[in-house]
């Protein structure tokens, strides 16, 4: 817990926390399937329990921790199903977003994608790690935001927001050390090219192809984790 970063004065507390330990559940710092306790986190944030609580009780509804009854919270466990079921709301959402984003979008909407392409792009993601790589994450996110930000849906974009994140974390934590035969800087450019030059099939497709690739990867890894980890237990 002692990795938690420190609260945001400019938020409220119980906003703070959670954007804290959603930070920390996305990246895998924090275990899928482990308890959260109430006390030691009191300790790392140095708050009561009330905004605690009201934290967690905001990331259980976004999906990110579970609760146990009487017993208390828990991060999120990972599943095949869940990831299966995130990446098919994330393609059918965000590529709806996107959609309306290339009918309603203008100019400086246009840049913004493109801006946010290039900053992408500078940040080298081969053997990177620390700060550097949490920078490449960040602007990775931003790209994706930016993709869906004119379509003049807020409702819509929440839950972009969330089902990226949820898909993200999956590719985080079973990715974080893999090596994959993919040109992931190809697809973001032709997947920008395709939406500023408004061509909405084309750009809606390259977006799903994109989003179920990794999450096949993903899935793969997961599951292999899971035979391995059946086959650990049937050798004791």
């Amino acid at each position: 817990m002692s990795t938690i970063a420190k609260l945001d004065p400019s938020q409220t507390l119980s906003n703070s926390i959670a954007e804290k330990l959603r930070e920390n559940i996305v990246s895998g710092k924090m275990i899928p399937g482990s308890k959260l306790r109430l006390d030691e986190l009191r300790g790392v944030f140095g708050v009561s329990l009330s905004p605690l609580r009201e934290a967690l009780s905001r990331l259980c509804a976004e999906g990110y921790v579970a609760a146990e009854g009487q017993r208390g919270y828990k991060v999120a466990p990972t599943s095949p199903a869940n990831l299966t079921e995130i990446t098919r709301l994330r393609c059918e959402m965000e590529s709806f977003a996107l959609r309306e984003s290339i009918r309603l979008g203008d100019d400086e909407w246009e840049g913004d994608v493109i801006a946010a392409l290039h900053r992408l792009n500078k940040i080298e993601r081969v053997h990177i790690d620390g700060d550097q790589m949490k920078q490449w994450e960040s602007a990775h996110a931003a790209f994706h935001r930016k993709l869906v930000a004119a379509c003049n849906l807020p409702l819509l974009l929440h839950f972009c927001n969330t089902l990226h994140d949820l898909n993200d974390r999956y590719r985080r934590i079973f990715l974080k050390n893999t090596t994959i035969d993919r040109d992931v800087r190809q697809e973001h450019e032709a997947l920008c090219h395709a939406t500023i030059t408004r061509n909405a099939d084309e750009a809606c497709a390259l977006l799903r192809n994109h989003i179920e690739r990794t999450s096949a990867y993903a899935l793969n890894a997961l599951n292999q984790q899971i035979a391995q980890t059946h086959k650990d237990k049937a050798a004791c």
